[in-house]
């Protein structure tokens, strides 16, 4: 694959059609109805200004209260599309209990508990703790260790069904996995037990029994499965929310995650390790001084420690059963006050970054050649220029048993193929084991430098030894406020996007009505950011069986077009029309009303075929991840009032929350 990126050479830095940075866009002042409330950008303020104009105050916890939306009620000059998703937004507060798909349970981070700028975040602070999922129940079922029924204790048969139920995955077939599982399972098994040897074991009558279990709940009634949903929601409800200085807010992910088997991402060397069960002792609750200390929910135990930190936003942490020097956090959610403003620093910081993004690229330019004995100085230049111009991760020291991804600090020598005259072939694994293989074309001091860090060394040594990511980060500070390698990634991926969605060009051959036509174009210009990103992902499972669907589609509808002709002509002539395919004979209609009904299937064919194109086009491409970190959604809710586009069409109800405080933005906006 060969793509030349973002700003990678003295060209313009997007394709010749898109319109330089801060220009204006000729649909703005043609917009007639706004689809999201249109009110004056949200002026910065601390959260607790900002959560008591918008939310309820309380005095005491309540797990009745419903909370309020965020977003204030759109204007009576609003038409119906606004109201709709007006609505979809207050819906997306008031009823998602579920935040996105993949943070179900918390995502593990090598960041500290401690604050990183000593500020205070709250003055009061009260939460019901974690909920733990429930003990394990045995079931009695025996595996078969050379063909004869074994009888195993609760915790040895709790081990046993984790493996069992993945019999149909891949990790069956991956030799890391399967070493990793019997090394923990003989630990529970003990030295002297029968089972000696996995390959000897039948494990077929668990996987059974879990199959006719999963069965079972298939059959259940819609009233069973309801009061299933109903008495989770109840065991759940006082969990959800946290009272942060008097305002009900909800919070993210109060569960702690079961116990199973480890899978991770891409060939990683813990998978298949045993994910242990967290006990209270292992977790430390942060809370405020007068608030009372959450109950522990399971008799017998209590918390590993108990803080007031007013300067965090965490509200419990506990160690990473697979990585011990890794964090899982429970904070707000995504749509909380505290989180709003973080996100909107967050963009605000990248936005920043173009006032001095010119003298930083003039001065790690001039750093190229730096011929100073120290070559950390040459080394960060050429690390910033690749951060800059490919969006590349800073990259962090790991221990040996991590996966062996990297980032630009952490590159080998054998990740990075210098080709004449000016290309460079990086080929290594990034964030999540995900391959990241991409030649581009560099400015000729970068190719010679990358070279000369090259020479002398091995294959699996660091291409920039003189460097790691505090010092990269340490040098950035001084370039500006806050910078850090991560800032760089959220502005390219911003500023991609904005100019992007903001080039004239693309919308020239889209009808003004046409919505669909619009969102593809969002899309187009959203996988220009994940290509950036290297967001990557597997192709469904459902993706053929969903284009032998269109394709079916497309041809009865062809079939139907062609029909329609038919009798177009024969009214025309006075004809009645054919029988259709079912034998039966079809209605007279005029010449005039068969020309409606053609108009109509031709564009119920454009439409299948867009779709198809459209699914093709993205189907190893993921485009949630950018909306949800890196891409400042005022830029999209901006587009979406210009080109009168439905944000819904867009965001989904997690991210209408999410983004509460963006959806006031002006259209005219510019990231």
């Amino acid at each position: 694959m060969s793509t030349k990126p973002n700003h990678l050479s003295e060209k313009k830095p997007l394709a010749s059609k898109l319109q330089q940075n801060g220009s204006s866009t000729s649909n703005t002042n043609k917009m007639k109805t706004p689809v999201v409330p249109n009110k004056r950008p949200m002026e910065k303020s601390n959260s607790s200004d900002q959560s008591s104009a918008k939310k309820q105050k309380l005095s005491v916890p309540s797990s009745t209260t419903k909370a309020k939306p965020a977003a204030g009620k759109p204007s009576s000059a609003n038409t119906k599309a606004t109201k709709v998703v007006s609505s979809s937004f207050k819906k997306a507060n008031m009823k998602n209990t579920k935040q996105m798909k993949k943070s179900k349970f918390s995502k593990s981070t090598k960041v500290q508990p401690g604050s990183t700028d000593g500020q205070r975040k709250w003055t009061t602070l009260v939460h019901n703790g974690v909920i733990f999922p429930p003990p394990y129940q045995p079931h009695g079922i025996k595996i078969l260790y050379k063909g004869k029924p074994i009888d195993l204790t609760p915790e040895q048969e709790e081990v046993a069904t984790m493996y069992a139920v993945m019999k149909d995955t891949d990790y069956m077939q991956k030799p890391k996995f399967l070493e990793n599982f019997w090394n923990d399972w003989r630990r529970i098994l003990g030295r002297n037990h029968v089972i000696q040897k996995l390959d000897d074991c039948d494990f077929t009558p668990i996987y059974e029994w879990h199959q006719q279990e999963k069965e079972k709940k298939k059959q259940m009634s819609t009233e069973e499965k309801k009061a299933i949903k109903e008495q989770k929601m109840q065991q759940e409800e006082k969990y959800m929310w946290a009272i942060v200085d008097g305002v009900k807010e909800k919070v993210g992910n109060f569960r702690v995650e079961p116990p199973g088997l480890f899978r991770g991402r891409g060939e990683h060397p813990k998978m298949g390790k045993l994910k242990r069960r967290i006990r209270p002792r292992d977790i430390t609750i942060n809370i405020g001084k007068d608030a009372p200390v959450p109950e522990c929910p399971i008799a017998g135990e209590s918390w590993k420690e108990i803080k007031h930190d007013s300067t965090v936003t965490w509200l419990a942490f506990w160690n990473d059963p697979i990585n011990p020097k890794e964090f899982k956090y429970v904070f707000l959610a995504a749509s909380s006050s505290l989180k709003g403003q973080s996100d909107k620093e967050k963009y605000e910081k990248a936005r920043m970054l173009k006032d001095y993004i010119h003298n930083i690229r003039a001065a790690y330019t001039k750093d190229f050649n730096n011929k100073d004995k120290d070559p950390t100085k040459r080394q960060i230049a050429v690390a910033t220029y690749l951060i800059d111009k490919l969006a590349l991760r800073a990259g962090n020291e790991k221990d040996e048993e991590e996966a062996d991804t990297v980032g630009c600090c952490t590159l080998k020598v054998s990740n990075v193929e210098c080709i004449p005259p000016n290309m460079i072939k990086f080929d290594f694994l990034g964030k999540d084991s995900i391959r990241y293989e991409n030649t581009v074309e560099v400015e000729l001091p970068v190719f010679k430098a990358i070279g000369q860090f090259q020479a002398g060394k091995g294959e699996n040594e660091l291409l920039f030894n003189a460097l790691d990511t505090s010092k990269l980060n340490a040098h950035l500070k001084e370039l500006m406020p806050g910078l850090t390698a991560k800032v760089f990634r959220t502005y390219n991926a911003s500023i991609t996007l904005d100019q992007q969605v903001s080039c004239r060009q693309l919308y020239e051959e889209t009808e003004e009505g046409d919505v669909a036509e619009k969102v593809v174009v969002y899309q187009k210009a959203n996988k220009q950011v994940a290509i950036i990103c290297n967001h990557q992902r597997t192709v469904s499972k459902t993706h053929d069986s969903q284009i032998l669907r269109l394709t079916e589609r497309i041809e009865t509808a062809k079939q139907e077009l062609k029909e329609l002709k038919i009798d177009l002509e024969r009214a025309k002539k006075g004809k009645p029309p054919l029988k259709g395919a079912d034998g039966k004979q079809k209605r007279n209609l005029s010449p005039e009303a068969i020309e409606k009904k053609i108009a109509s299937a031709n564009q119920k064919i454009e439409k299948y075929e867009m779709d198809m194109t459209t699914k093709e086009d993205l189907k190893t491409v993921a485009l949630g991840t950018s909306k949800i970190n890196y891409l400042d959604p005022r830029i999209t809710v901006a587009w979406c009032k210009r080109h009168e586009v439905p944000i819904e069409k867009i965001f989904n109800k997690s991210l209408l929350a999410k983004f509460a405080w963006a959806m006031d933005v002006d259209p005219e906006f510019r990231f």
